[in-house]
């Protein structure tokens, strides 16, 4: 039964297959690479017809309906705060409602997804040229693609080039002294340590300077200034670049102190075999190294591929087939099509980011701040998916950043494992385990969140994201302890004591979210005022708790549903 008690570690690794172990596919979209083994538990009989659950999904049905129409009703013209949020609006496509496009990063990519479009036609054409060159098929078996990496390192530097305009001259040496401080130290422990120091600390100075005018570095070299390129905020994505460099000198580091597994026997790699299982250590070469940190498809947003995985994805291709890539396509222009819809009827982001609250009720507020964390899924969903197709066109299958909606989530750990995959398995290899893993899982955890607020931005309100993440760990840790699903799991009243759990998690995790990247600490205090400070708001909290409670037995359900028809998901 899985519950808010019975949650992993979300930094723990996959089990070690075994012949009493089942093949379970995590993804539907690329089965032979996604597939995961996982122990057999005994089937629970399915509840959905039972008064109980139809009384649960009675509750949440109404509550999602209500969920929907307070924002579409706080975004009418007639309402009193629209005048306030008015201008934050631009001229829309559908039924000729306004659209909602005042978030920065997702206009960014919105406004630029035509050129973006085109960018990644012309490198995958270009790439089916040099293909034909080769004469090799794509869809040929055991092929090897290395010959590939060429091509990727001289597209690499025309996109930087196009991208950046002269601050690829920046942007190259930070490559290069990475590059000879891994290959310097080779198996040295100080080759980690001081790639570690020199990344961290060139995040922290591009922040700091925005990203070196040339004006201010060499008053005569000012001139540079001028050619920017199509995207001068190189600054502001080198914190994805910078992941891929402290994979490629880790990697490297392990590279030297084991030895390279012959690989031509070997059948297809699973996604752990292919971050594990190290190349010849001639295969950690410039051209390789530049390819892999400035791959087109996945530069500007990833997902994050390891080095590893990466170069084993050239010398053991996976077989992508053609109905795979069309299924994907599909599922990126529904999550758009879904993200227009929100944009056109809900102008959540407009009202927090001119306060046009006053007067609202704790539910209106309330569901401000929920659309808000919502759209914030929605919009990191499309980014990750378009670059993760382009990379699945190309031949390269990244991690599924978002493998369940954020609404479906009632564990802390669990939402952690499912949101920004990509990132997670990176922390997991790179930071959790080479720290100790779960030796020491609280001080880990908050070592972990602690980077990952920094490195999403030196903020303040982020390091207070990040320190609430980690506090909001540590109950479900101690209940899984104190309470463990082995020896009550059998009990009538575990479930329900779970769906309690779930509720203070979900709770929990919507304060973090919305402190960390939505409204900020003084927003929160606002709401918490309206909350707290009002019978109305006590009222709402306890409607609230009535329908995540309810909220909560159904993704129970839904998890033992997914057991029923073999998959499944750790988290």
């Amino acid at each position: 039964m899985p519950d808010a008690f019975s949650t992993i570690s979300p930094f723990q690794l996959d089990p070690v297959p075994s012949k009493h172990m089942r093949l379970i596919d995590l993804t539907v979209h690329i089965p032979s690479s996604r597939a995961k083994t996982v122990a057999l538990e005994p089937e629970q009989p399915a509840r959905w017809r039972t008064p109980e659950f139809r009384i649960y999904s009675l509750i949440v049905i109404v509550a999602v309906a209500t969920m929907a129409w307070i924002p579409m009703q706080l975004s009418i013209p007639t309402h009193p705060n629209y005048p306030r949020f008015q201008h934050k609006l631009s001229p829309g496509w559908m039924l000729g409602r306004p659209v909602d496009n005042s978030d920065a990063q997702y206009r960014g990519f919105r406004d630029n997804f035509i050129p973006l479009l085109l960018g990644a036609s012309a490198f995958v054409l270009a790439k089916l040229v040099r293909r034909r060159i080769h004469g090799q098929n794509p869809q040929e078996k055991g092929r090897d693609d290395t010959y590939l990496l060429g091509f990727n390192f001289y597209a690499a530097l025309v996109m930087i080039v196009a991208l950046h305009g002269t601050s690829a001259l920046k942007i190259l040496p930070i490559l290069v002294v990475n590059y000879f401080i891994a290959k310097g130290f080779g198996a040295s422990k100080s080759g980690p340590i001081l790639s570690w120091m020199w990344n961290v600390g060139v995040l922290f100075l591009n922040d700091w300077c925005s990203g070196y005018k040339f004006g201010k570095v060499v008053g005569s070299l000012a001139f540079l200034d001028a050619y920017e390129g199509i995207y001068p905020r190189w600054h502001v994505s080198f914190n994805i670049t910078m992941l891929r460099l402290l994979s490629f000198s880790m990697d490297y580091y392990w590279a030297c102190r084991t030895t390279a597994s012959p690989w031509e026997s070997m059948a297809e790699l699973n996604d752990r075999e292919r971050q594990t299982k190290t190349h010849p250590v001639s295969m950690y070469s410039f051209t390789n190294y530049i390819s892999y940190a400035l791959y087109p498809p996945l530069y500007l947003a990833g997902p994050i591929v390891s080095f590893n995985d990466y170069l084993w994805q050239h010398r053991k291709p996976l077989a992508i087939t053609s109905k795979t890539v069309r299924g994907y396509a599909m599922r990126v222009a529904f999550s758009f099509l879904t993200m227009e819809f929100v944009l056109h009827y809900m102008y959540v982001v407009a009202i927090k980011d001119t306060k046009a609250w006053v007067g609202d009720t704790a539910a209106q507020i309330g569901m401000i701040g929920f659309w808000n964390l919502i759209l914030v899924w929605l919009k990191l969903m499309n980014i990750w998916r378009f670059f993760r197709l382009w990379a699945m066109i190309d031949g390269i299958d990244a991690p599924e950043n978002m493998i369940r909606c954020m609404a479906n989530n009632y564990s802390p750990l669990g939402f952690w494992r499912s949101w920004h995959r990509s990132y997670n398995l990176w922390l997991l290899r790179y930071i959790y385990i080479p720290l100790g893993g779960q030796h020491n899982v609280i001080l880990n955890t908050i070592f972990v969140f602690t980077f990952v607020a920094l490195w999403h931005d030196l903020t303040f309100k982020l390091l207070a994201w990040g320190w609430l993440a980690s506090l909001f760990v540590i109950p479900e840790v101690t209940a899984r302890y104190l309470i463990p699903e082995k020896r009550y799991g059998g009990e009538r009243w575990y479930r329900h004591a779970g769906a309690l759990g779930a509720v203070f998690n979900i709770l929990m995790l919507m304060t973090a979210n919305l402190v960390g990247f939505v409204v900020g600490i003084d927003g929160m205090r606002f709401f918490l005022e309206r909350l707290f400070g009002t019978s109305e708001g006590w009222g709402f909290l306890g409607i609230t708790a009535v329908c995540l409670f309810s909220a909560a037995h159904l993704m129970f359900e839904y998890r033992e549903d997914e057991k029923r028809h073999g998959i499944i998901r750790r988290c």
